[in-house]
């Protein structure tokens, strides 16, 4: 039997046309990093007294960044007009579902392995029944975001895997639950998705315009303020007035809203910037016109797993 080459596909290293990437390369020597971080740290005991513990929040939380990456490339082709960005989609999303994946596994391993244990912990503890279901939806929208299932799905490829709408709610819902007390964490991210999904509910010709990224950006930090607010008063009987307040007293350090607010004033801020140097480029070589680049980016399609290839 001839040996069957390795599909070119599976290579992380290449773009959708089977060139290689530079771009992707780094992007996958950042994913592994913050892996290969927590291992180094556990083989040095530098995590105290609880290491399993540790890792497993470090592999859930970095989870919920690529998942949060994933969902921010079609934003990020467009605000900063950069079509090139698709190529990281699918290797952003992919990344989210291994991370996962090895949360899952570590969880067994603090276990002993006893899956019983493990299936009746997942049942009866509500916040790991969320993870897990997160889990599943990720891993079919991982499995399937090869161009083989585009092909084979067609359209329906398309509708399977606006799922991740569905999951990111549910994973920052687990991440709640299972943060409990301190929520810093958890309201911060919830405050980026929540500038994903209103970047995603403008409408499409405004997408792309500068002048919607400070709304977007005091908005969001408006929703995260909300929802920290009242998830203490929900979960802790805390005044959510008291909460609110918080946010404006720098004692506190910065909140999660006013994080998520400035991260919004940073993409307006960079997104600026490209705009200004790209037309002082073009001038200077004498061709192109302000937003050509723009319109190719607005006719790539937007699918969270996919390469838009």
């Amino acid at each position: 039997m001839i040996p069957t080459p390795f599909p070119r596909s599976f290579a992380l290293w290449r773009d959708p046309a089977g060139r290689f990437s530079p771009l992707k390369v780094v992007t996958l020597a950042l994913v592994l990093l913050p892996a290969a971080q927590l291992a180094v740290r556990w083989g040095l005991g530098d995590l105290g007294p609880r290491p399993i513990t540790e890792v497993l929040h470090g592999l859930g939380d970095w989870t919920v960044r690529f998942l949060l990456l994933a969902l921010a490339v079609s934003p990020a082709r467009s605000v900063f007009d950069w079509p090139g960005v698709v190529k990281l989609r699918r290797l952003l999303g992919v990344s989210a579902a291994c991370y996962a994946g090895a949360h899952l596994s570590l969880y067994c391993v603090d276990q002993k392995w006893a899956l019983g244990t493990v299936a009746s912990e997942i049942v009866l503890r509500f916040y790991l029944t969320i993870g897990f279901v997160t889990l599943l939806m990720l891993g079919v929208l991982a499995a399937t975001s090869t161009d083989g299932w585009q092909k084979r799905l067609g359209r329906r490829w398309k509708l399977l895997h606006r799922l991740v709408f569905v999951l990111l709610p549910l994973a920052l819902w687990h991440y709640f639950l299972q943060s409990k007390s301190d929520v810093t964490n958890p309201a911060f991210f919830t405050g980026l998705a929540c500038w994903l999904m209103l970047w995603r509910l403008a409408p499409k010709r405004w997408q792309g315009r500068l002048a919607l990224l400070p709304p977007l950006a005091l908005l969001a930090g408006l929703a995260a303020a909300g929802i920290e607010a009242a998830w203490y008063g929900l979960a802790t009987g805390a005044s959510a007035w008291r909460v609110l307040a918080a946010n404006l007293d720098i004692g506190f350090g910065p909140r999660p809203a006013v994080a998520v607010a400035l991260c919004g004033l940073a993409v307006f801020v960079v997104a600026l910037l490209r705009r200004t140097l790209g037309r002082r480029r073009r001038r200077s070589v004498g061709g192109g016109q302000p937003g050509q680049g723009q319109g190719l980016a607005q006719t790539l399609p937007a699918q969270p797993f996919g390469e838009g290839g």
